[in-house]
């Protein structure tokens, strides 16, 4: 561990590679998320959030087990303990980025409005942040403001997609 300012124990600084990961989980997450809203026959707010947060959870243990089991597989040996620790430590991002998304959906709910129109605003919140997301990939990422622009259309599109499955679905 290293040390703030104060001298108090701090947590260890991400690598680039754990906050590109972080980065793909999340992005993965509002996606997966978003499918599940757009799909979902739940009746209720709240039993669509547990069905996206149960889905969501599902997909994690699946991701962090098929790393843990690659190891095993390309290593030759049991994974260390360092592995599955780091693997059930991480990748939490895929969750946590729906919850804004869900936020805007029981608030909405809460407001009065439709399930149907709750579920729309969670949805097209998840193409916000999905089109910010491309925003900063192509800002970070020193592109020319015409490929900012098409990497934020393209992320946009993966919730633009859902909307319309949404719509069409129900």
């Amino acid at each position: 561990m290293t040390a703030d300012l104060a001298g108090q124990p701090s947590r260890r600084a991400k690598s680039a590679h754990e906050v590109r990961e972080a980065t793909a989980a999340g992005i993965y997450g509002i996606i997966v998320s978003a499918a599940v809203l757009a799909t979902s026959h739940a009746s209720t707010a709240v039993a669509t959030v547990v069905t996206v947060l149960v889905t969501l959870s599902v997909y994690w243990a699946a991701e962090r087990y098929a790393r843990i089991l690659a190891e095993r597989i390309h290593e030759g040996h049991r994974p260390r303990w360092e592995t599955v620790r780091t693997q059930l430590t991480s990748g939490w991002e895929m969750i946590t980025a729906s919850l804004f998304p869900l936020g805007v959906l029981l608030v909405a709910r809460l407001a009065g409005t439709a399930l149907r129109t709750a579920i729309i605003a969670a949805l097209v919140c998840a193409t916000v942040l999905l089109c910010l997301a491309g925003w900063r990939i192509g800002r970070y990422g020193q592109l020319s403001t015409l490929e900012q622009v098409i990497s934020t259309a393209v992320a946009g599109l993966f919730g633009i997609a859902l909307i319309v499955l949404k719509a069409l679905l129900h």
